[in-house]
């Protein structure tokens, strides 16, 4: 019978057993997330990103069927280059495996993944969450109850701004998934430094998320997600006025094609692009890269302490 257990890559396995901190990155970003070629030099620069703030990048997702935690340069090239790589959900990693499949995992799936591998903070883009109109079509990312009992940190600018926000903060709340501003009150919108609405906790250092994430553990009482939303600076968001305009646009044209379900988001993210001129491409670039710069820090804090004898002590 086949072996399906996760896979590690070399750079995964040398850092868990040397104690280093891990960051989980997903590579929908890769495969479907951003326009080719610039899809392969932004994860080449995710990962430089990672290491230059002190911890081990570690991009999950599928290969001919091999579930793997730390694709090397190659298999990110694959993922990034081939056609017909398929969307990799939590319920999906299953079904992948089993017909041999390349996939690459969202937030969901690489949340879990990560989780099981031992891994405490993903970084990425947005979150998925509650489409609009949702009261009627019952459109809701996976990401949301996937996050309800998967104990990571996620570091993101909010969720996607052609969501509800404001419904899914209520899904979150309803969830039991902690959700904190990183220094700031406001939940980020994404392509937009605001979101529009509050959020409760506050959290200003990779220290301050570190010790949110010991004292959960130390409770025992806890095992959801604790997403932070780390905003852009205002001065490095997309104009607002040019936001709400490609928004509204982009909309109509969702209902008059009748596009629905997954292929909404990549739809009107590749509006965006295109009617922006490529300003909303780097803005997304610019989020991922600066989460990614957090992410690791907050790794970083988060890690035991280095011995001199050569093993961790606990922090």
């Amino acid at each position: 019978m086949t072996d399906f257990s996760i896979q590690y890559g070399g750079h995964v396995s040398r850092a868990r057993g040397d104690g280093r901190p891990v960051v989980a990155l997903e590579s929908t970003i890769v495969s479907h997330g951003l326009p080719r070629p610039d899809n392969l030099r932004v994860a080449r620069e995710i990962e430089q990103t990672v290491r230059d703030n002190g911890a081990v990048p570690a991009t999950i997702g599928m290969i001919g069927g091999r579930l793997t935690v730390g694709l090397d340069d190659a298999q990110i090239e694959h993922l990034a280059g081939a056609d017909g790589v398929a969307k990799l959900s939590v319920r999906d990693l299953a079904l992948a495996a089993a017909t041999g499949a390349d996939g690459a995992t969202t937030v969901a799936a690489t949340s879990a993944v990560a989780a099981a591998a031992g891994i405490g903070v993903f970084a990425t883009g947005g979150l998925g969450g509650v489409h609009r109109e949702a009261n009627t079509t019952f459109d809701e990312s996976a990401d949301l109850t996937a996050l309800s009992h998967t104990p990571i940190v996620v570091v993101c600018a909010g969720v996607k701004s052609i969501l509800d926000v404001g419904a899914t903060l209520e899904r979150l709340e309803t969830l039991g998934v902690a959700v904190a501003g990183y220094g700031t009150h406001r939940f980020p919108g994404f392509f937009v430094t605001d979101g529009g609405f509050d959020v409760d906790w506050r959290l200003d250092t990779p220290e301050q998320v570190a010790a949110a994430v010991a004292a959960r553990a130390d409770h025992g009482v806890s095992s959801g997600a604790l997403v932070l939303g780390h905003p852009l600076p205002a001065d490095e968001q997309l104009d607002p006025e040019l936001h709400d305009r490609t928004l509204a646009e982009g909309l109509a044209l969702l209902a008059r094609e009748g596009i629905t379900g997954k292929a909404v988001t990549p739809f009107l993210l590749a509006h965006f692009h295109d009617s922006t001129e490529g300003r909303s491409l780097a803005v997304n670039v610019r989020i991922i890269l600066r989460n990614a710069a957090l992410a690791a820090r907050i790794a970083a804090a988060a890690a035991p302490a280095p011995s001199p004898l050569g093993f961790s002590i606990p922090a």
